[in-house]
């Protein structure tokens, strides 16, 4: 598998603050379905949801439901347990992307320590595949970590970019550099790379001007921040020019 270090990564919104909006009042507004629609129509090339256990804002039906909205790339995020397997099996995205959240976290905020659970993710990661789903590693920025992400089966890593944003505006190159050596591990590994947490504005175009190999970020918080100052359509028109 040889990866192009130069096409244009790909944009998926997550929704999962919209859905928190909606369940603060109940009822359906905002409509999710039609903020999908509208996302994709407007330029975004996923849709990603992160459903908890406690539903607090992606709900387990809200996955199913989707399933016949999105035309464009779904991604399912979630830790894998027994309930969270069930129905990405059943819905089948085109993404899952495996994230090692415990119940009560309030965000995901680390990745996997891919040596030391190698073998429950090749059992997950297998299971997945049967299905002909694509699947993605949540990880931290630790270039030793690709080599047992790639023997665990998985086609591609998520690289957590919370610490990068932190860290930005003190010494972006610093910031930086451990997600371009993982990066390049990770391409030499014959490994896709996905991006996401606390991408913004700010800090988006150069993370993906010097992330080689970068294939796709996930942003939702700071996309619906964002519009509701300069609307969902400008917002993501936005991220792409970024992008581009």
């Amino acid at each position: 598998m040889h990866l192009k270090l130069n096409t244009m990564t790909r944009l998926s919104v997550n929704i999962n603050k919209v859905a928190l909006i909606r369940n603060s009042r109940g009822g359906n507004l905002p409509d999710l379905s039609q903020f999908s629609r509208d996302c994709e129509s407007f330029g975004a090339q996923g849709i990603t949801v992160h459903p908890r256990p406690d539903e607090r804002h992606i709900r387990y039906s809200d996955a199913y439901a989707l399933k016949d909205i999105v035309r464009t790339e779904f991604n399912i995020e979630g830790y894998p347990g027994e309930r969270f397997l069930k129905m990405v099996l059943q819905v089948k995205p085109d993404q899952c992307t495996l994230v090692p959240d415990p119940p009560d976290v309030l965000t995901s905020d680390t990745g996997w320590d891919t040596l030391v659970q190698k073998e429950f993710l090749k059992d997950v990661v297998s299971t997945l595949h049967e299905a002909g789903i694509r699947v993605s590693l949540f990880l931290d920025p630790e270039p030793e970590l690709v080599d047992h992400a790639m023997e665990t089966g998985a086609d591609r890593i998520e690289l957590y970019t919370g610490r990068y944003a932190k860290d930005y505006f003190q010494n972006r190159e610093s910031a930086i550099a451990p997600h371009v050596e993982t990066a390049k591990r990770a391409v030499k590994a014959g490994l896709g790379v996905n991006a996401g947490h606390d991408l913004n504005l700010d800090n988006l175009k150069y993370y993906a001007e010097n992330v080689p190999g970068l294939m796709e970020v996930s942003i939702g918080h700071a996309i619906i921040c964002d519009a509701l100052y300069f609307g969902i359509e400008n917002v993501i028109d936005m991220y792409l020019r970024l992008l581009r």
